[in-house]
């Protein structure tokens, strides 16, 4: 039952990120972006996924970052290679392998071009499912593959995101003997910011020794997130979800935890409604704790959904750790400020 509910959520969102991408409302905005540090953000939850299904992922030590600063949507990045690996782990069997070379094709008129090579020894697909891969509600059910679930919505998601960066992406595979995914991407190329600036940010946004709660039901989201936020120095306790966060909250002393970081969907209580509860709680801290929202959906009326519930702020899922720390930090700062 819980499968079939998080199936019909994961079909409801990526439906909405469809028609959104189809007719124009999603906006590509663009920021400054280290592509080196996004993608070792990204290895951590490739490797822990493909890790529970005994898969070795191979990325290419020898990649050369031409030019590593560059101006790009950082989420839609994410999540076209998340959606490409994913992919490709779903498709892979126990023991399996997958591949990763990637290269600078191109730089010219201070826009440089990249291409990876993400190659899988899984299942494959026939050459007639290879015609439509691209298309919305995609899948085959000739064959093995009609024996993973998935919204077949996925790489047609991927592939308005990379005709929106002005990208392209094809894929090749034979039945039985696997796939390869080939994705080209132009980035304007950005200045690489002032060292000593970015290690002035760094200290700035320190979360060392801050005591947070991650609310998280799904458990490779919620070890990622660990190991992230674990690995600056903070002090993590989890719960399953909102009910566990309410219950939790309020059976510990006042300034027990600094902020709170909730993820929305969850089974049992949701992270609005657990929100709202917390702000109703009759306790001292219960109105100020920082609580950010963590979630796949980075809509503007999602983001007003969960200020609106009483959260402090919103954080995209994957999660870009440098965001989380700068988010974390503001608003334990201006707790602190109002205490």
């Amino acid at each position: 039952m819980e499968k079939a509910a998080n199936h019909l959520l994961s079909l409801i969102n990526d439906v909405l990120q469809m028609s959104k991408l189809e007719d124009g409302r999603e906006e590509l905005s663009s920021e400054l972006v280290c592509l080196p540090d996004v993608f070792y953000d990204m290895k951590a939850i490739i490797d822990g996924s493909a890790l529970d299904k005994g898969i070795s992922v191979d990325f290419s030590e020898d990649s050369i970052w031409v030019h590593p600063y560059v101006i790009t949507n950082p989420l839609y990045l994410r999540q076209i290679f998340l959606n490409i690996y994913g992919n490709s782990i779903k498709f892979t069997n126990f023991g399996g392998k997958i591949s990763t070379k990637q290269e600078c094709i191109e730089e010219k008129d201070n826009v440089i071009t990249y291409r990876w090579i993400i190659s899988d020894t899984g299942i494959g697909m026939s050459k007639e499912f290879l015609k439509h891969i691209f298309e919305p509600f995609a899948q085959e059910r000739a064959d093995a593959r009609s024996n993973y679930h998935g919204t077949g919505l996925g790489m047609a998601i991927v592939k308005k995101m990379i005709d929106k960066m002005g990208g392209t992406i094809s894929v090749t595979s034979e039945v039985g003997k696997g796939s390869t995914f080939v994705v080209e991407l132009p980035f304007e190329m950005g200045a690489a910011p002032e060292k000593s600036k970015k290690e002035e940010a760094d200290k700035e946004n320190s979360i060392h020794g801050l005591n947070l709660m991650l609310v998280e039901d799904n458990e490779l989201n919620a070890e990622v997130a660990e190991i992230l936020l674990e690995d600056e120095g903070a002090i993590i306790t989890m719960v399953n979800d909102g009910q566990q966060a309410v219950e939790l909250f309020n059976n510990n002393p006042v300034g027990t935890f600094d902020a709170i970081l909730m993820d929305i969907m969850m089974p049992v209580m949701d992270g609005l409604t657990a929100t709202k509860t917390i702000r109703a709680l009759n306790r001292p801290d219960a109105g100020i704790i920082p609580i950010i929202a963590m979630t796949a959906n980075d809509f503007a009326e999602d983001v007003q959904r969960c200020l609106d519930a009483g959260m402090n702020a919103h954080l995209a899922k994957p999660l870009d750790i440098e965001k989380v720390k700068k988010t974390i930090c503001e608003h334990t700062i201006e707790l602190y400020n109002k205490e």
